[in-house]
């Protein structure tokens, strides 16, 4: 019997291409939510779990920049295409915050960037070795809070608190595993393209060429205030239970918390004009907003947690949140303005047009301020920061330009 399915916005005229109504097009994840959240508190990719594509590496332990190290870490991967004989085709895709490793599955027809990694797209995998690791800290295979601690117990809230240039360093470990001295281009968009900048801070001797697409060099104040909004909601679940929730039972877990933290967030991947034109202040179907029904925006947005709470774990999003609130490529090394003069490998900066999370100003001063940048490049959307997962023509067309401008691999 197929599982049910909640109600959320349908059948809303005239319908958008990317619109969350069923059938839907899923832009921001790789991997689908599964139904693990009537067996357990979490819905993150556990030991025992099918890997699916998944590929699995242990890196041994990382020695952290706040102190402190993690123990026999495992970085879950998926590759495509052929390494050459000199190991100079390989290129690095970051993920977003709440993304995986699964960039493109081995058919096409599914993952985050599956219209532009591929044979013959715009990261070619006939020409390019492509590799696509889950973050560290995550959930989705590699180690993080949802994993087993050397005590034999989930970390849960013991997992230190790591940052963006901790994961950079797992990494490179995981590079130098598959025999990777240098990347050819290191890709990534939203907190994936911080993670870009601070690998080629961090490792520019590793950094062949960058593209940075609607990131930037340290977390704003804004950003930041939009992720402590995402870190209460979360930790004033009262089944977030201090982080120790995984022993619980079945829906005993924080995922109010952790929806909620996502409908935070979801406001500032869109922007206003989709709001209006797409929902206005239409009633949810078959709802009544004046005798406790929604309006259809409200629909979506609790539609949005539904997908995240099932396949995502809460202590897992926490400690990524907490690495993008201290993000800054500066930090210890006299400032982002020396850190950015220094970057001179090329590099593409890509803004989107009607993006309120990066907002294209500061994605202009990113392109002027690296030295190895040309043109700052716009993707036009109607759907704001997301418009990288979801405007795939465009990003391909400026990403397969860029690969062409500074040469084969």
């Amino acid at each position: 019997m197929a599982e049910e399915q909640p109600l959320y916005l349908v059948g809303y005229p005239e319908m958008d291409p990317v619109t969350d109504a069923a059938p839907i097009g899923d832009y921001d994840t790789g991997y689908s939510a599964t139904p693990r959240l009537k067996e357990r508190t979490t819905g993150a990719w556990l030991t025992g779990d099918d890997p699916e594509e998944r590929q699995f590496m242990h890196i041994g332990p990382v020695e952290l920049s706040h102190g402190g190290r993690i123990p026999n870490v495992q970085i879950a991967y998926e590759t495509w295409g052929e390494l050459n004989e000199d190991a100079s085709n390989a290129i690095l895709l970051c993920h977003a915050l709440t993304g995986d490793s699964h960039a493109s599955s081995k058919d096409g027809k599914s993952g985050w960037w599956h219209e532009i990694v591929g044979p013959g797209l715009a990261i070619d995998t006939n020409k390019y070795f492509v590799v696509c690791p889950n973050v560290l800290g995550g959930c989705q295979g590699t180690t993080g809070p949802a994993s087993f601690a050397p005590d034999g117990e989930r970390w849960g809230p013991r997992f230190p608190q790591i940052t963006i240039r901790d994961m950079c360093r797992a990494e490179a470990r995981m590079a130098k595993q598959l025999g990777i001295k240098k990347w050819h281009l290191i890709a990534g968009a939203s907190f994936g393209g911080n993670r870009v900048m601070e690998w080629a801070a961090t490792f520019p001797e590793m950094t062949g060429a960058i593209a940075v697409l609607v990131s930037g060099p340290a977390s704003t104040a804004e950003q930041i205030a939009y992720a402590h909004l995402q870190k209460l909601a979360i930790m004033h679940d009262p089944m977030w239970r201090g982080g120790n929730y995984y022993d619980a039972g079945p829906g005993q877990g924080p995922t109010a918390g952790l929806g909620l933290a996502r409908q935070i967030a979801h406001l500032t991947y869109r922007c206003p004009e989709e709001m209006a034109v797409r929902f206005g202040r239409t009633p949810q179907r078959g709802e009544n907003p004046r005798f406790g029904g929604r309006y259809a925006v409200e629909s979506y947005l609790d539609y949005h947690a539904y997908k995240l709470i099932g396949r995502f774990d809460a202590n897992s999003y926490l400690t990524i949140n907490q690495a993008f609130i201290t993000h800054d490529i500066g930090y210890e090394r006299g400032g982002i303005d020396k850190v950015l003069e220094s970057l001179t490998m090329p590099a593409l900066v890509v803004e989107v047009d009607s993006d309120r999370l990066f907002y294209p100003e500061d994605m202009k001063k990113l392109a002027e301020a690296l030295p190895g940048s040309g043109e700052l490049k716009t993707v036009r959307s109607a759907h704001g920061h997301d418009g990288f997962l979801i405007e795939n023509d465009q990003v391909s067309t400026i990403l397969r330009e860029f690969l062409h401008k500074i040469g084969d691999a």
